[in-house]
């Protein structure tokens, strides 16, 4: 597929060298994305300046693909500015092809879903005993102990209260690892 590219330079002056290595890495986008639209590159130098004085490089991508868009820019940390062109222009290709894959994933549908926590309201509960009783929707009764419920805690569950749970198969029958007040 050709791939439209727009590259611009910002403070600094149009180099052919550079606009070909982008070339060449925009062109190999397309194995991590069938269906790329659009590839917009800024490559700017910025006024910051590192100890020994030497120009500072931001490079940013902007991908447009069905269903999104898609930007790598390469913000390193302060410690670690790219003195080196080549190396920023690397490392923010190398964040969208990540962000591309991604996204081609989640449209195939290959990214697993978490599944929502079950759902109960507490039934009984035995404030001196340090233990109470879970009812879930389907009418099941799950056991949990004090020192599985998270904050706000324990002492202010009452019975009727909504919370979230783990499941987990106990001595004696179903109980919750975790219970958080929903």
């Amino acid at each position: 597929m050709e791939l439209p590219l727009e590259v611009t330079f910002k403070n600094l002056a149009h180099s052919d060298a550079i606009e070909a290595e982008v070339r060449e890495r925009a062109e190999k986008l397309d194995r991590f994305h069938p269906r790329i639209t659009a590839c917009r590159v800024l490559i700017e130098t910025s006024h910051r300046r590192t100890r020994r004085a030497g120009t500072v490089y931001h490079v940013r991508v902007d991908v447009t693909v069905p269903g999104g868009e898609i930007v790598g820019h390469d913000e390193p940390p302060p410690q670690r500015f790219h003195e080196d062109v080549y190396v920023a222009i690397r490392d923010a290709f190398l964040r969208v092809r990540r962000a591309l894959e991604d996204h081609a994933r989640r449209q195939r549908g290959y990214v697993k879903e978490h599944e929502e926590q079950p759902r109960g309201r507490v039934t009984k509960i035995f404030p001196e005993r340090g233990y109470g009783f879970l009812e879930t929707p389907d009418g099941l009764e799950v056991y949990f102990h004090k020192n599985s419920v998270l904050d706000p805690g324990f002492d202010r569950l009452t019975v009727g209260t909504e919370v979230r749970f783990v499941e987990e198969a106990g001595e004696e029958g179903p109980q919750a690892s975790t219970v958080i007040a929903a």
